[in-house]
């Protein structure tokens, strides 16, 4: 398979800090992919070797075929947009973004003609005359985007570009970028340290930590498929209890016996962590017969809008706890308060071991 962006063993070092090491990664184009990870994971450094503001010590970066390693920002085929919008305050909105067109010398009218189109693209027709302070953080953003997208790039790259805005504007910007890059099919790479944004906009999440990849997948399997804990930890909430690896499907936890999916990888007598998301503790309806039931007994309550979350002290074991998510139709029809006694289970399919 061919293709767009080409990123192999890429490592960046500054003096003796390592801010990448041999970092390799393919990008699909028209993919818009999200580099995901804590401040100082090397997720912007990553992105800033590819535009080639910060080149790497060592690897190389192939776009549609052609080495860029070497190559000058200028003769890279990308627009960028920064978190702190960069926009030129002395010029007007027409000008800012028309300023790549007016650098490579087209013609007036056509420039006029395709900064017309992107303001009407971003939801900005009427902005042209204003200048940058005239301008709301939210609209302020889309300028950028639009003379990001000025020179119609191969690549967009995205810096951030949402995290200096309030939630709200935060949450309409979201939807309207991941429309447009879908409208305009723009391979797209966006920096962030924020997971819901991530899960939401992105195509396929590349979670770093520490200068390398922990993991590269979709929204769907870097969710519910975890490849370290560090994933499992990072990406949404984690239940994280020590145990005891005793067969390949089996985990002990404060003397009791959980099933799991078979571990490989793993040696019985290994110290493990069992790890479940407070949304997959079933409480309702439960069989029986069914597997890994636990006697709990609610310990803290915390009402979070659309659901609760529950503390559930093990009454076998009252050093183990278990966050668990109910919704509030949950929680009146069954009469849930601090000190209820219930019936968990934890199915042995939602669960994961880690090391």
């Amino acid at each position: 398979m061919t293709y767009y962006l080409e990123v192999r063993n890429l490592s960046k070092r500054f003096g003796d800090f390592t801010a990448l090491r041999d970092v390799s990664l393919d990008v699909v184009e028209g993919e818009f992919v999200c580099f995901l990870g804590p401040s100082g994971c090397g997720k912007t450094t990553l992105l800033r070797s590819i535009a080639g503001l910060d080149p790497q010590t060592s690897g190389t970066i192939s776009q549609k075929g052609r080495d860029i390693s070497a190559l000058p920002p200028a003769q890279r085929d990308f627009g960028i947009v920064f978190q702190s919008y960069a926009l030129f305050p002395n010029l007007s909105v027409t000008d800012n973004v028309g300023y790549g067109l007016v650098n490579r010398r087209q013609n007036k009218g056509a420039i006029a003609k395709r900064v017309a189109e992107l303001l009407a693209l971003v939801g900005l027709p009427d902005a042209g005359p204003k200048y940058p302070a005239q301008l709301s953080g939210g609209q302020q953003q889309r300028v950028a985007l639009a003379r990001a997208l000025a020179t119609s790039p191969g690549l967009l790259l995205l810096d951030e570009p949402l995290s200096a805005l309030d939630a709200r504007v935060r949450l309409r910007l979201r939807h309207e970028i991941k429309a447009l890059q879908r409208t305009l099919g723009v391979t797209t790479i966006m920096v962030t340290h924020d997971q819901e944004e991530a899960l939401t906009m992105a195509d396929r999440i590349v979670v770093m930590n520490h200068g390398v990849i922990e993991q590269v997948g979709t929204p769907q399997e870097i969710y519910r498929r975890p490849a370290t804990a560090f994933v499992a930890d990072f990406v949404g909430s984690m239940n994280f209890m020590a145990g005891t690896l005793v067969a390949p499907d089996r985990v002990k936890v404060a003397g009791v016996d959980f099933a799991c999916p078979p571990q490989e990888g793993l040696a019985p007598g290994q110290k493990v962590s069992l790890c479940i998301r407070p949304e997959d503790v079933r409480v309702r309806d439960l069989p029986a017969n069914i597997a890994n039931r636990v006697p709990v007994e609610v310990a803290e309550l915390d009402f979070v809008g659309a659901f609760c979350r529950a503390t559930l002290k093990a009454q076998a074991a009252a050093d183990v706890a278990v966050t668990a998510d109910f919704s509030s139709n949950l929680i009146r029809d069954l009469g849930v308060e601090i000190g209820t006694k219930l019936d968990i289970a934890l199915p042995p399919d939602r669960l994961r071991v880690f090391a």
